[in-house]
């Protein structure tokens, strides 16, 4: 890390800020005033950029079917305008480099589907009835556009329940998938992946389950550790190589940071270890942490936190301090190559969701197509949380070291050699955060209850060759 002793070099810094009272929303400040003009004191964050840890793959939200819906009911132009906001980086776009779908139905589609519904007590163990257009019709078009902006966009698919012919219950919600039919559902996913591929979709990496302990989801479906380990191990990851979908990464677990004997059991299963890129995380439970704990176990295998949403009883100055510091700080910290928040629209009323489903789910947009304010968007705390790292943390970044005792923040270089700080002031005070890197530092004023994304630009040929 850099001495105090050491002169130092003003460094030329780019700001980009959000503010909990919303009276910045991802606005770049004004040029930051040289040392000479700024009093002594304030935070300092040291930068040592020889530190490499994990490297960044991106970050977006979920696709569900009801944001797919309410996107494509947006007239074309205003649609495609919105998508390349989302999805690209030209003018104001802010790059959002990840995506996830779901398989079948989430509790965030008007019903309850998968791709293989029969009437009751029918079972279709060839799969002859699979129709990946059974339900979420808007899903497809919807990504086959967001592929046309940004067509290296990283895709990760999850299913929230079996069809329910497979399941002990017959019901979409709880139950778990009968031992008899791990065969069978193993070959269902691998025909959902071959299915994207002919629509020209590419999914790169699924989990068994959603929520594997949750039992009262709509859906849902509870999938047991041990059971896990032998559907990967002996059933999904075989079956998906043979497909010659080896290709394609499978995560573990997709669920709470309280619960984290459940990836080390899957990881330690020997035959499913073979198959499993890494686990998968949400953090309605649990310390972030946990990322960490399960990385010193298994530092070959991947960390993704793969959702967390923000609920109408919140607050957007709250949620954008705890999801900034927990989830997207938290996250980096701790080894996750990706983050992502979760649905990316719903309509004022939160929907829509299935009848059971989660009644109070804010999206990061809100679309509104009804009589009185037909077609505005209103873009929400989520989204500018996902911002503040997907416009600039582009896929082949690495983390890189940076002090914390501070100001909470975590630090990236970027292939070019630019150095990208997201820093919190969380406090109720105006922060002055110093920036050091080697024998610079830039300087940067955070008003209170404050994010900003801190850009200082590499030298000259600083391209460094980072870890993949």
């Amino acid at each position: 890390m850099q001495s105090s002793a050491q002169p130092l070099v003003n460094r030329a810094i780019e700001v980009w800020l959000t503010s909990a009272d919303q009276h910045w929303l991802l606005q770049r400040q004004a040029d930051m005033p040289a040392l000479a003009d700024t009093a002594a004191g304030g935070s300092v964050i040291h930068i040592d950029d020889n530190q490499l840890f994990q490297p960044i793959e991106g970050f977006g939200f979920s696709l569900t079917g009801g944001s797919a819906l309410l996107i494509r009911r947006l007239p074309q132009d205003q649609r495609l305008a919105l998508l390349h906001e989302l999805f690209s980086l030209d003018g104001d776009g802010i790059g959002v480099s990840v995506l996830r779908l779901t398989i079948g139905a989430s509790d965030l589609s008007e019903r309850s589907f998968s791709y293989d519904d029969l009437p009751a007590g029918a079972s279709d163990v060839s799969l002859a009835h699979f129709d990946l257009a059974a339900g979420d019709a808007d899903v497809i078009p919807t990504v086959l556009e967001i592929l046309a902006i940004n067509p290296t966009i990283r895709i990760i698919a999850a299913p929230w329940s079996a069809p329910v012919w497979m399941k002990t219950n017959s019901s979409f919600v709880g139950g778990e998938l009968r031992p008899a039919c791990y065969p069978v559902y193993a070959r269902y996913l691998a025909t959902y992946l071959k299915a994207m591929r002919a629509h020209g979709i590419v999914v790169h990496a699924i989990t068994p389950q959603n929520e594997p302990l949750n039992h009262k989801n709509d859906p849902s479906m509870v999938m047991p550790a041990a059971a896990q380990a032998e559907f990967i191990g002996q059933h999904l990851g075989p079956v998906l190589h043979d497909a010659g979908l080896g290709d394609v990464a499978i995560l573990c677990w997709d669920h709470n940071c309280d619960v984290i004997d459940y990836s080390l059991t899957v990881l330690a299963d020997v035959d499913a270890h073979r198959y499993v890129s890494g686990s998968a995380w949400h953090l309605y439970g649990g310390d972030i942490a946990a990322l960490s704990e399960v990385h010193r176990a298994y530092p070959d295998k991947k960390i993704y936190f793969t959702e967390q949403w923000v609920g109408s009883d919140g607050e957007f100055g709250g949620d954008l301090m705890w999801h900034v510091r927990h989830v997207l700080i938290g996250a980096l910290r701790n080894w996750s190559r990706i983050v992502l928040e979760w649905n990316l629209a719903a309509d004022p009323g939160c929907c829509p969701h299935t009848p059971g489903g989660e009644a109070r789910c804010v999206g990061a947009l809100t679309i509104d197509g009804g009589p009185v304010n037909g077609n505005q968007v209103s873009r929400n705390v989520a989204y500018y949380i996902i911002a503040h790292a997907a416009r600039w943390l582009r896929p082949g970044s690495v983390r890189i070291a940076s002090s914390d005792d501070a100001l909470p923040n975590v630090a990236c270089m970027t292939a070019d050699g630019s150095i990208v700080v997201i820093v919190l002031n969380d406090g109720d005070l105006a922060q002055i955060a110093r920036i050091r890197h080697r024998h610079s530092e830039a300087v940067v004023h955070l008003p209170p209850r404050s994010v900003a994304t801190c850009i200082l630009a590499g030298s000259p040929g600083a391209e460094r060759t980072l870890p993949a």
